[in-house]
């Protein structure tokens, strides 16, 4: 080995040292994930006691997705013995978003109280810029609140040019004063930009739906990885118009004339 390239590879240990510095320096600057609201209830049905729960998970950092968020529920009845625990992984919560979710569980003891502990998350930084990262739209939603439970049916689109192979779809139920009560959710697969996908919730779970006054919906990529939303963004979104105008152009501009120099106001 010569003295030239010993000197080389000395160079690019330091470079890869500095690289490796900065980006654990860059992680351990990043904010977690906050918990915004939460809440859970516990309903008697046949066959148990259904546990439910919801919440909303935010995201303060504007360049990194959340990945591999797990939320552990942990239900004890009323003399502490443990008689539900299970772990939820979440998708993934993107850069400067939030991630509403919901989940449910029958316990065959009855519980009396419940937790939700989440495991820190993974962090990714992010291919494109917040704004690439446009929410699906949700149209056409009907709500019918029954005896058995709350009915939330409507249809979900996407805003990009590539298909959507799964998306989930949640509900969060909230009272008049805004207060969350509970949530369902949904899948709907191959959500397509020429078209929307109906999707059907029948939320059985919550206590009292006679306090139900509306239905909070969001739809994410299913996963707690950010490649199928980062997919989606980088092969580019549906123009917002595509119909050529049919009405001859201003022969002279109507707008508004630019101010003089010697008028300066804002």
């Amino acid at each position: 080995m010569t003295h030239s390239t010993r000197i080389v590879g000395a160079l690019a240990l330091l470079f890869l040292a500095g690289c490796s510095s900065s980006s654990e320096q860059q992680t351990a600057q990043l904010r977690p994930l906050a918990v915004k609201e939460q809440v859970s209830s516990i309903v008697k049905k046949d066959g148990g006691y259904v546990v439910n729960w919801a919440g909303v998970l935010t995201n303060s950092n504007p360049w990194h997705f959340g990945e591999h968020v797990v939320a552990t529920v942990i239900a004890k009845d009323a003399s502490g013995k443990e008689v539900v625990r299970l772990e939820q992984p979440l998708d993934a919560v993107p850069p400067a978003g939030s991630l509403p979710f919901s989940g449910e569980v029958v316990a065959s003891e009855k519980p009396s109280q419940v937790s939700i502990a989440y495991r820190p998350a993974e962090w990714r930084l992010a291919g494109r810029i917040v704004s690439a990262f446009q929410p699906f739209p949700i149209s056409d939603v009907m709500t019918v609140r029954r005896d058995d439970g709350y009915l939330v049916v409507g249809y979900v689109g996407t805003p990009y040019r590539l298909p959507a192979s799964s998306l989930e779809v949640t509900a969060l139920l909230r009272d008049k004063d805004g207060k969350l009560l509970g949530g369902g959710s949904t899948f709907v697969d191959d959500v397509g930009p020429d078209s929307t996908r109906r999707f059907v919730m029948h939320i059985e779970s919550v206590a009292d739906t006679s306090k139900i006054a509306k239905a909070e919906l969001a739809a994410r990529t299913w996963g707690s990885s950010s490649r199928p939303y980062e997919q989606l963004a980088l092969g580019g979104s549906v123009p917002m118009h595509t119909v050529k105008p049919t009405t001859a152009a201003f022969a002279k501009d109507r707008g508004r004339q630019g101010a003089s120099a010697a008028d300066a106001r804002p």
